[in-house]
């Protein structure tokens, strides 16, 4: 009996030895198969599907004319790395399906003004375009089809509040939202957006960038549409957003004196991938004069050095029909150019 108990006692404890290294093997192999599978991925990365395209043509992108004659640009490309960065070979376009009249446009225009702080008679100036009127010589000008505004007043209205110290930025950024959502006019797709922001003071009657709050007579308030895939967006003018306020010192929603609001909601339902030129084909097209100058910066004399280049969606605002990247040139003395991204060969005849 003692004999059978020391035998049963061994063969348990062999089974438990062995059933633990069982379980260990096991465990080590998973970890081994794992880590190879993780290894094998990132050294053969999965095959990006093919560009749709089912867009067909995308018109040119409507990059507006120059504001001012241009110099004769002398261009060099000079990055940080010595080389030009490695960019994906394709990204989305979305649509943007045209807004349509209806009965109720005029009246739903008018209650958007209110809410913007604008209670006078509309005055027609189009089919499309009303302008009202408030105190303190506010304007503002709403298309009544697509919500775009612009509001706009004369600077030295009230001496008293410019010589004082517009609102901190996230202050300033809170009341341009609110104003935005007490108009409708703040989708997700703007309201997840970044921010941005810039110092500005009065001198001779323009607005010109201050260094810090403390010497700021205003705030402008930039907003801009979601990343998509990680990208940005950026406008004709690269110093302004998609939407854009103007705020200084004052009570609380009288101290806006100037904004734009050009939003055009995409369609995620209407999506393409298309492919995108290389980003040595888009340098090459900048040095050759293709590229849109944004902004010169002060470089008067034409000589510019760019030092980054990234993708980024050009963010058009009204008649724009089709959401789509360019790249975007950064240089010194705050040049910036727009090359567009996707390939040529997809693009229609001008």
């Amino acid at each position: 009996m003692a004999a059978n108990l020391t035998t049963i006692a061994i063969t348990t404890r062999k089974v438990i030895k062995y059933g633990i290294l069982f379980v260990i093997f096991l465990t080590t192999a998973r970890i081994i198969v794992g880590f190879g599978i993780s290894a094998y991925q990132a050294a053969v990365p999965k095959p990006t599907a093919a560009p749709t395209a089912r867009f067909g043509p995308l018109p040119p992108l409507p990059f507006p004319q120059p504001n001012r004659e241009l110099p004769k640009l002398d261009i060099k490309i000079e990055t940080a790395t010595g080389s030009l960065p490695q960019l994906p070979g394709q990204a989305k376009v979305f649509l943007i399906p045209p807004q349509q009249p209806n009965l109720f446009s005029l009246e739903k225009a008018i209650s958007r003004a209110k809410a913007l702080g604008f209670t006078s008679e509309p005055l027609q100036l189009s089919t499309s375009r009303y302008r009202f009127s408030a105190d303190g010589g506010l304007s503002l000008e709403l298309n009544i089809i697509t919500g775009a505004f612009s509001i706009s007043s004369t600077l030295g209205i009230d001496l008293n509040q410019i010589s004082k110290i517009p609102p901190r930025p996230d202050e300033a950024s809170n009341q341009a939202r609110q104003l935005l959502t007490q108009a409708d006019l703040f989708p997700e797709e703007l309201a997840g957006g970044e921010v941005g922001f810039e110092f500005l003071k009065a001198e001779e009657q323009s607005l010109v960038r201050a260094i810090s709050l403390s010497e700021a007579n205003f705030i402008r308030v930039n907003l801009y549409r979601r990343k998509v895939d990680e990208i940005g967006s950026v406008t004709a003018d690269p110093n302004k957003g998609i939407a854009w306020f103007i705020v200084g010192a004052g009570d609380r929603g009288k101290n806006i004196y100037a904004a734009e609001y050009n939003f055009n909601p995409t369609d995620p339902q209407n999506v393409e991938t298309y492919p995108l030129r290389p980003v040595s084909q888009a340098a090459e097209e900048l040095l050759a004069g293709n590229g849109y100058i944004a902004n010169l910066g002060t470089n008067p004399d034409g000589k510019v050095t760019v030092r980054t280049i990234e993708l980024a969606y050009f963010d058009a605002g009204e008649g724009m029909q089709f959401y789509q990247p360019v790249y975007v040139f950064r240089g010194d003395r705050d040049f910036t150019a727009y090359v567009p991204a996707v390939s040529s060969e997809y693009y229609g005849i001008n």
